[in-house]
């Protein structure tokens, strides 16, 4: 999963769902290329090989990259705490901890390149900036896009369909009104610099049923996702959704891990193969076409054809920006790399991890 994205809004952060119920936070602190992600990764490892589960949250401009990593069971994250996503300990010493692999650079050796360090920088952010404008421009044109559709829209279809999906899924739930259940907000799937990128096949992993909100860009898939999370989770029920990195305010994933069910919007560019989940038995496909009149769809093809490929050329380029913000980024780690003390970063790794491991034991 990713717990921030580069949407058209700039770079947006769910940061604080990473470990909303935490026992222990790390907050790992350092420039680009001190070994952050190299250290979760080394950690998580080992917690998997002695039978913990973990989850994996990338770095959206970097989806090799990790920017933090959780174990649930133990409720124990380690976060990336740098730019862009910074993150601070909102009660330190009692849950939040600072790492800080800085105190093994060689400051003379970053000083002696600290000009190159600012023009990458610079050309980095710029990079940037370029990326959420592209985005920002396809969101105006998906705006466009949506509009021929609700023109074309039977509110009474889309009523009846809202009120089958409810019915199915939350009529028969009892509600429960003791206690909050939790609620959770990431990404399922980024803006990268190899174009879009999702992880629902891990996400879902455990889901027996799957609902797929298939047909033309609509925007009562979203309606639709965000009523049924706002019930369910009122309700009682724990909820994780997953929004959408080109539109953030918008949903493209519920899902209920308590019922193991999930409804997953399904939207160029996102191509989903449900026969990829191992333990899902049941799959339904709602068909949003259903609800439009094609025929009044007709006097605006030339228009819908046009929008679709603006949309879809402004999203690459956006992409493209995004694989030169990356370029710069390898370009600052390098220049951090060569005064970075490895073996002290190796042993702050062993120290971490014998801490993470006494809570095992408790």
């Amino acid at each position: 999963m990713f717990p921030g994205n580069n949407t058209g809004e700039g770079f947006y952060s769910f940061y604080h769902f990473i470990n909303p119920a935490a026992v222990r936070t790390f907050i790992l602190k350092g420039g680009p290329g001190t070994g952050k992600s190299t250290l979760m990764k080394k950690i998580g490892a080992v917690m998997r090989e002695k039978g913990y589960d973990a989850e994996y949250h990338y770095c959206s401009s970097d989806n090799t990259s990790l920017d933090g990593l959780v174990f649930p069971a133990l409720r124990i994250a380690i976060i990336d705490g740098t730019a862009p996503h910074l993150v601070d300990p909102k009660t330190p010493g009692a849950i939040d901890e600072i790492i800080n692999l800085g105190e093994f650079w060689q400051e003379d050796a970053l000083f002696k390149v600290k000009e190159q360090i600012k023009s990458i920088n610079k050309k980095k952010a710029r990079m940037f900036q370029a990326a959420y404008s592209y985005l920002k421009e396809a969101k105006v044109a998906q705006d466009e896009l949506e509009s021929y559709y609700q023109e074309a829209l039977n509110p009474l279809v889309i009523n009846r369909m809202f009120y089958d999906i409810y019915t199915e899924l939350l009529a028969k739930e009892k509600p429960q009104f003791a206690r909050f259940a939790a609620l959770r907000r990431l990404f399922g799937s980024a803006n990268t610099p190899g174009g879009y990128v999702h992880y629902f096949a891990s996400i879902l992993q455990d889901a027996c049923t799957l609902y797929l909100l298939e047909g033309e860009p609509v925007t009562e898939k979203e309606e639709l996702l965000e009523l049924i999370c706002r019930l369910g989770n009122g309700w009682g029920l724990t909820c994780e959704a997953y929004h959408c990195p080109f539109i953030p305010s918008r949903l493209e994933l519920v899902y209920f891990p308590g019922r193991k069910t999930g409804l997953l919007r399904v939207n160029e560019p996102l191509k989903f193969d449900a026969k990829v989940l191992p333990n899902l038995k049941n799959c339904t496909k709602i068909d949003f076409n259903q609800c439009l009149n094609f025929e009044l769809l007709k006097v605006y093809e030339p228009e819908i054809r046009e929008t679709k490929k603006r949309i879809a050329s402004l999203r690459h380029s956006a992409w493209d920006k995004l694989k030169a913000a990356q370029k710069y980024h390898a370009e600052l780690e390098k220049c951090y790399f060569t005064a970075i003390d490895f073996t002290g970063v190796e042993q702050k790794t062993e120290e971490l991890l014998k801490k993470i491991l006494t809570y095992t034991k408790g």
